[in-house]
């Protein structure tokens, strides 16, 4: 939530009541810094522990890092378009995704239950690109169904990048795993910010782009080690406690006040996916290797 609060603030132009005086960087050089960090980070750990640099299994991830990049370069552009809490709950579907995907590289079963839930979720995210339309409040914060969908499509790739890592699991360190994302992010938002547009970060610019990246290497690490220990159903409904996080913070920080409509959809998300996530984990024993 930290990490998506300061994107917040650098993306979204100049907001001088929080912070005065900072400038407003492009998406894409926000996530080539971070990659940046990430990148030196894993570098020295794995050299440190002497584990091969590229990994073993570079099928999965390589697709780990070309999906993983994909999902967060879209999210971090939501994250500059739709209120936070929005921004944030929509990411959240991507449990969703990684249950339907799991059922095909994996062959985890569903039960009726669990699409059942799946519905509801799924529905929320059509009451949530509605809510523009029905809600009459000018206060609505934006909430544009193009974006929107394009949450849903970053919730779709974090599921595909999310199974990746479990595939993994049996031959490649965390550690590894997570250096794919700046190995493939790196040399593309380069790219963009040699042609496209670069803005030179000054003064406490740099703290919060460094706080960005390190932060962001702890939670990637964190993650990635509990995916190694646990199936995909246990590990991510913890994450969903940050849509409550991102209402308040979102309202108080940024002032985005969101319609009833908008806060029935995130509701009626919530539900779905930490209903799936609650029968799934009872159904479903411990992954193993």
């Amino acid at each position: 939530m930290v990490v998506n609060i300061f994107v917040k603030i650098l993306g979204s132009g100049p907001n001088q009541e929080l912070i005065p005086n900072i400038q407003s960087f492009p998406i894409p050089e926000i996530i080539l810094f971070r990659s940046i960090i990430t990148f030196v980070m894993c570098y020295a750990i794995i050299r440190a522990r002497q584990l091969p640099f590229f990994g073993i299994n570079k099928k999965w991830l390589i697709i780990r890092g070309v999906f993983g990049t994909a999902a967060l370069t879209i999210f971090f552009f939501t994250l500059d378009n739709l209120p936070l809490a929005v921004a944030t709950t929509v990411q959240y579907l991507s449990p969703l995704f990684t249950v339907i995907i799991a059922t095909f590289l994996l062959k985890e079963r569903v039960k009726y239950i669990q699409w059942f839930f799946m519905v509801v979720a799924f529905g929320g995210i059509a009451l949530l690109g509605m809510s523009k339309l029905l809600s009459e409040d000018a206060l609505i914060s934006g909430i544009h169904p193009e974006w929107v969908m394009l949450g849903v499509l970053s919730a779709f790739l974090s599921g595909i990048a999310y199974n990746a890592i479990v595939k993994c699991q049996p031959t490649d360190q965390p550690i590894t795993i997570v250096m794919y994302f700046p190995l493939i992010a790196t040399p593309i938002m380069t790219i963009y910010a040699i042609f496209v547009e670069f803005v030179l970060p000054q003064g406490i610019e740099w703290l919060l782009i460094i706080i960005i990246g390190v932060f962001t290497q702890f939670a990637q690490i964190f993650m990635t080690k509990a995916l190694h220990a646990e199936n995909t159903a246990t590990v991510t409904p913890f994450k969903y406690f940050g849509s409550i996080y991102a209402f308040f913070i979102g309202l108080f920080l940024f002032d985005e006040v969101i319609s009833l409509y908008g806060i029935v959809a995130i509701v009626l998300i919530l539900i779905g996916v930490l209903g799936n996530a609650l029968f799934r984990k009872r159904n479903f024993p411990r992954f193993t290797r």
